[in-house]
C-alpha cells in the first residue's frame, strides 16, 4: 500500500505512472533486484508495461539490468544514489530549458508584455535551478559522508 501510494505522489507531481511504480517497488525489493516477470506479477501488469516502464527508468540512470549467467531473465535494480545519480545526470535539462525559454522571451518582441515577464521568469527559475542543483547535490553527499541522515544512522545499527 505504501509503495502504491508512493508512486501515486510521483505520478501526481508529473512522474509517469508505470515507471513510477517500477521505481518504489524496485526501491524496496531485496538486493539482487527483481526479474522483469516478477516485476510484472507484483504490480499486476503485462511484461510490456514493465519493459517500457523499465526503459524510461535506464534513460534516467536510475535502474540498470543485472544479467543473469545462464538465464535469459535478467534482473533489474536500482542504481545506487539513485535519487541524486537521476538528479545529476538531468541538471543540464535546466541550462537547456532556460535556453529554449529565452528564445521565447526574444522572440516575443515586447519585453514589458505580461507573456514576456511570465516567460522571464521560467527563465530565470531555470537559471537558478542550473547553478544551484549541483551545490546541493554536493552539500547533500556530504551530508550523508558525514553521517547526518536516516541512511547513516540505519548502517550505522547494521554494522555497515
Amino acid at each position: 500500500m505504501a509503495v502504491e501510494k508512493s508512486a501515486a505522489t510521483l505520478t501526481a507531481a508529473g512522474f509517469p505512472k508505470m515507471p513510477a511504480r517500477l521505481l518504489m517497488t524496485l526501491l524496496v525489493a531485496q538486493p539482487g533486484g527483481l526479474t522483469a516477470a516478477e516485476l510484472a506479477q507484483s504490480l499486476g501488469v503485462s511484461a510490456a508495461a514493465v519493459s517500457g516502464g523499465v526503459r524510461y527508468l535506464q534513460t534516467l540512470g536510475a535502474v540498470h539490468r543485472i544479467a543473469q549467467h545462464g538465464s535469459r531473465r535478467d534482473r533489474y535494480e536500482l542504481v545506487e544514489d539513485t535519487w541524486f545519480t537521476a538528479s545529476l545526470k538531468n541538471s543540464p535539462l535546466y541550462g537547456t530549458l532556460a535556453g529554449l525559454a529565452e528564445a521565447v522571451h526574444d522572440a516575443l518582441g515586447d519585453p514589458g508584455s505580461e507573456a514576456a515577464v511570465r516567460v522571464q521568469d521560467m527563465v530565470d527559475f531555470y537559471r537558478f535551478l542550473e547553478v544551484r542543483m549541483p551545490q546541493l547535490l554536493e552539500e547533500w553527499e556530504g551530508q550523508r559522508a558525514a553521517g547526518g541522515t536516516r541512511r547513516a544512522a540505519s548502517e550505522a545499527e547494521l554494522g555497515r
